[in-house]
């Protein structure tokens, strides 16, 4: 089989493809092993006729088409492969000679997969929330602590922000009760403001007495119903603190002493900021570049994503014994909402993956075999099977070229994390050493290249 490629318009080639006689000859050798196994022949079982007696039941020109509808498609694969091709959306097949006799041959039209310019991804700059804790960091996790172990004493004062408040409550719409909104010597931290109880019933409750009772309408999430409240305040509560001693210190910790603690915490924000930071550093290097790609993207990858989007979010939420439309109900989305914000996240990371693609192939960077067989190992001890039958299913599903992206996009976000300037909220250049750089993405081999674009919040819905 010989097969060469013609450049088109709109981000489509065309490959034209010719095969050998003995390759159609044995096309239409199985073909009639197929249609025998089809046709009913006095004499012979299914399957068991000689070809003569088959060809003269059916007719030759059967079994040419049958032939050549079995067999065009693995030589389009076959041509893929050849010239490299990266199609992203289905062929158009025409047959351009041999359809009845002779030497075959045919043209397949198909959409490819853009490589963007990326100009000016070498200067690129991010900024990371600082990876250094402050003392005032310190100081605050501290309070944190001790707001923790704090103990409550009414007060004969009104409500402020940090009391705690017990009273009653009632909601109702329309007279009707409306569940979760009654209780009673519910303990309220003023100032928190939780939604879920409506925007006004914060500001009604600071300021309040104990024995006050305050009558009043708010609209509640998620519908933003008007509710009406009845609230009783019954009493107001301040959190004392308790004196920050060692004798504390070594109460509420392995620690003897406060310095002792403060130095734990510092190890332990420290860990966390380094991992905070890292993780911006990789999310804000592969949003920087993906911004860089301004070609209109194919509606065939912003589809292909949404279904593989859609069907994630719905496989996640049959494990939790949902569908997507009582998710949305409960949640109070509207499904044209729904469908656009997942068009938006799979554009962009449909985006994130053009640049991604496109950094490798201009820094060079490669996918050895060393590294695809290590991949196909690891995926075997992920899967508790021999590596010869993983690599076998892998080849069979035409998987080892997506293996090979992902190993290339990697090597991309990696490159990003070398490269790219990495600057705090100040300006001042974070030290790399801070970072923690071997974070490298996650692959999928299920028939999808998902890797460095999850920035994109592919991760938004359950």
């Amino acid at each position: 089989m010989k097969a060469n490629v013609e450049q088109l318009e709109g981000n489509k080639v065309k490959l034209l493809i010719d095969l050998e006689d003995a390759e159609v000859e044995k096309a239409v050798e199985q073909a009639f092993k197929k249609i025998a196994g089809q046709v009913n022949i006095p004499g012979f079982r299914l399957g068991k006729a000689p070809r003569k007696l088959v060809e003269a039941r059916v007719g030759s020109e059967a079994a040419r088409a049958q032939a050549l509808n079995d067999a065009l498609p693995d030589h389009y694969m076959e041509a893929l492969r050849q010239t490299e091709t990266d199609p992203i959306a289905a062929p158009e097949i025409e047959i351009t000679a041999g359809e009845t006799e002779g030497p075959v041959s045919f043209e397949a039209i198909v959409e490819v997969r853009p490589i963007p310019t990326l100009a000016g991804y070498e200067g690129l700059r991010v900024e990371v929330p600082n990876p250094e804790p402050s003392s005032d960091d310190i100081d605050a996790y501290v309070e944190r602590m001790r707001a923790q172990y704090g103990e409550l004493e009414p007060v004969g004062r009104p409500a402020q922000a940090g009391d705690f408040v017990t009273l009653d409550v009632t909601g109702e719409h329309d007279g009707e009760p409306v569940p979760g909104l009654t209780a009673t010597d519910y303990s309220y931290e003023v100032g928190t403001g939780l939604q879920s109880l409506g925007s006004q019933f914060d500001s009604e409750v600071e300021g309040s007495s104990a024995g006050d009772i305050k009558k009043f309408t708010s609209p509640v999430p998620p519908d933003d119903r008007e509710v009406d409240f009845s609230i009783t305040i019954k009493v107001v509560n301040e959190r004392k603190l308790p004196d920050l001693t060692d004798e504390w210190a070594n109460e509420v910790s392995e620690f003897e002493t406060v310095q002792a603690l403060r130095a734990d915490i510092t190890t332990r924000l420290t860990e966390m900021r380094k991992q905070e930071a890292t993780q911006a550093f990789r999310t804000g290097a592969i949003i920087a570049v993906a911004e860089l790609v301004d070609d209109e993207l194919p509606e065939a990858l912003i589809d292909n994503e949404m279904q593989r989007q859609l069907q994630d979010v719905a496989g996640r939420l049959e494990q939790q014994g949902f569908t997507l439309s009582q998710y949305l109900e409960a949640t109070g989305q509207d499904q044209e909402d729904f469908v656009a914000q997942l068009r938006s996240t799979s554009s962009d990371g449909v985006r994130a993956d053009l640049a991604l693609r496109a950094l490798a192939a201009k820094e060079g960077l490669a996918a050895s075999d060393e590294e695809v067989d290590a991949e196909v190992e690891s995926l075997a001890r992920q899967f508790g099977q021999k590596v010869a039958k993983v690599r076998r299913d892998l080849e069979r599903a035409d998987q080892l070229p997506a293996i090979r992206s992902d190993i290339r996009k990697t090597k991309a976000v990696r490159w990003l994390m070398d490269h790219v300037e990495v600057v705090d909220p100040e300006g001042k250049t974070v030290d790399r050493s801070l970072l923690a750089t071997e974070d490298a993405p996650t692959h999928d081999h299920s028939g999808h290249d998902q890797s460095d674009h999850d920035h994109a919040g592919h991760e938004s819905h359950p």
